[in-house]
């Protein structure tokens, strides 16, 4: 081997370590989990979330333009219309059925632009894991926000 070969294969060698090196003084910085949680970036897009009016009625009217704006393909809406006996919505029609395939979803947040009501958000709540891939499958129910009780 050629003394020129050698000092090619070391250098970058040389520069690796020396950037560990470098990174081995740094200050450690150790977050006793779930206790304590690390502050997440404002642009951060995890778990999808419907939301209410103040008065307890669901913002999503079932318009499908979530499902329409998703690239993964991963929203499922049906609609059916409202009734003045059984009002879920405020608009002509309301989500009967609202499905989230979470292990397609790419967490791209069209589908919150998308919502002209704003209905469907996504939250910083980044527990995410689960067990069975069934239960991936977020539902209306699983992704409805509870009603807010005024006290």
């Amino acid at each position: 081997m050629s003394v020129d070969f050698l000092k090619e294969v070391a250098k970058p060698v040389m520069a690796g370590l020396g950037i560990t090196a470098r990174r081995l003084r740094n200050k450690k910085v150790t977050i006793s989990y779930p206790e304590q949680r690390r502050e997440q970036y404002p642009r951060t897009r995890w778990r999808h979330a419907l939301t209410r009016y103040d008065s307890g009625l669901e913002r999503c009217i079932g318009c499908s333009l979530c499902a329409g704006a998703c690239p993964a393909r991963c929203i499922y809406v049906e609609a059916a219309p409202n009734t003045d006996e059984d009002r879920k919505s405020p608009g002509e029609r309301y989500a009967v059925r609202y499905e989230i395939n979470m292990i397609r979803c790419i967490f791209c947040g069209f589908c919150q632009e998308a919502c002209p009501t704003g209905a469907i958000v996504l939250r910083k709540e980044f527990e995410l894991a689960d067990y069975h891939r069934e239960d991936f499958i977020y539902t209306k129910e699983m992704l409805l926000e509870p009603i807010r009780d005024e006290a």
